[in-house]
């Protein structure tokens, strides 16, 4: 940033430089081994109370659930924020955490996050927000900018998500069908709760309309999609759309089988997360099976200028390590950590930067400014959507994209607001 996520193996915290979980785990130890690398570590904030260590977790190694760039990312924007003054004056230790998509694995970020006194988890990637979310709320840490996979992350009092989830996704992808002349719409969804609830907010955003949604339920993982696409894709008349939620390696799964069946008339569109720029350029761009495909998006198409900075970062401060810049887990932890940059630049530099002084600033309510990622974010009572699961949802906006030369691009400009059919 410039100026401005059976059991496995315990998750290896690494900050700049490679640290064992060996090391992690002596506690005599992290102090001086943090205290090591360019970016000062708890050892400095606990005696100074000038430095401040913050932690980003997500999947790595684990096939379908990985997001590794989220975690480059975090240390990329930590490099570029000390090089130029540090969080408000503050140097900062970013810690990273695979946590293998596994309870066990968030748990353990978690705790890790708790034993480095970290201010904030930021920017992170795990669904299994039930296990984690309550060991930061016993800490009182904050978590800023989930990439919104849980249901505590849009209902614990310490979770201030700046995405609306898959739930938002689903809604105004309804929406962007309604304009784009669906007749029905097949949902091609994952076979579990969360899936379950995502059939809801599609029929929701269509309910004014005579379009017919057909719920098809898929596995989470499977060698062949052939059989989902074949049913969604039915008859293939005129008016016949098929909307995928499964994720992104599903999703890329299916496209191979919606591709050989060939629909001459049938309309493909996903969300953001199921398939981004990256997914179409594998795919054979302007002549693979997501031609003219449909997208909702929480933030602006991977084009917009409102990215320059973070393509900047990753290029500037990756460390040769490549960042898929049009992933939105990427673009989550971007705005996740714009988000703490902007908060802790509300605390007076005089004091220490802790945990609680930055509730108190996101509690507020208090907009905070994006840069145009986003419309300006606030969590306070009266940003709340009025429900009871999700209240901490306040972002109900999307964008809706489509995939036009090869390129995803933005179907037009601006957000669009899907919160009354969030809020049911």
């Amino acid at each position: 940033m410039t100026r401005n996520g059976t059991p496995r193996p315990k998750p290896a915290v690494s900050g700049r430089h490679h640290r064992t979980t060996a090391a992690l785990a002596a506690g005599l130890a992290l102090p001086a081994l943090l205290s090591t690398t360019a970016c000062g570590g708890p050892a400095a904030a606990d005696a100074t109370g000038r430095d401040v260590t913050v932690m980003t977790f997500a999947p790595s190694g684990t096939g379908a659930a990985d997001r590794p760039g989220m975690t480059a990312l975090a240390e990329a924007i930590g490099r570029d924020l000390n090089a130029h003054g540090g969080l408000n004056g503050r140097k900062v230790t970013v810690l990273t955490c695979n946590e293998h998509d596994t309870t066990d694995g968030a748990t353990a970020c978690a705790n890790q996050a708790v034993g480095a006194h970290a201010v904030a988890v930021v920017g992170s990637a795990s669904q299994y927000g039930s296990n984690f979310i309550p060991v930061l709320e016993a800490a009182g840490i904050p978590f800023i900018g989930g990439y919104g996979l849980s249901t505590p992350e849009f209902s614990s009092p310490l979770s201030y998500p700046v995405n609306g989830g898959t739930p938002a996704l689903v809604a105004g992808s309804g929406r962007q069908l309604i304009d784009a002349g669906c007749k029905q719409i097949a949902l091609i969804r994952p076979d579990t709760r969360a899936g379950d609830a995502l059939v809801s907010y599609l029929n929701t955003a269509v309910k004014q309309t005579s379009i017919k949604v057909t719920d098809i339920k898929a596995p989470e993982k499977s060698p062949d999609y052939a059989p989902y696409a074949r049913r969604a894709i039915g008859d293939d008349r005129p008016g016949n759309c098929v909307l995928s939620a499964l994720g992104a390696e599903p999703t890329g799964n299916l496209l191979d089988p919606y591709r050989r069946a060939n629909p001459k008339n049938t309309q493909l569109a996903s969300v953001i997360g199921s398939f981004q720029q990256s997914v179409v350029d594998s795919t054979g761009g302007d002549n693979g099976p997501l031609r003219g495909a449909y997208a909702t998006g929480w933030f602006p198409a991977e084009s917009s200028p409102v990215w320059d900075n973070l393509r900047a970062t990753a290029r500037t401060y990756g460390n040769g390590t490549t960042i898929d810049v049009t992933d939105p887990g990427v673009q989550t932890t971007w705005v996740a950590y714009t988000v703490l940059r902007q908060a802790a630049g509300r605390i007076d530099p005089t004091r220490p930067l802790t945990a609680k002084a930055l509730q108190t600033v996101l509690d507020s309510g208090d907009p905070i400014d994006t840069a145009g990622t986003t419309p300006p974010l606030g969590w306070g009572v009266t940003n709340m959507l009025p429900t009871a699961d999700s209240p901490r949802l306040v972002n109900t906006s999307v964008t809706f994209q489509q995939v036009q030369n090869g390129r995803l691009v933005e179907q037009h400009q601006g957000f669009t607001n899907v919160r009354n059919i969030l809020a049911g």
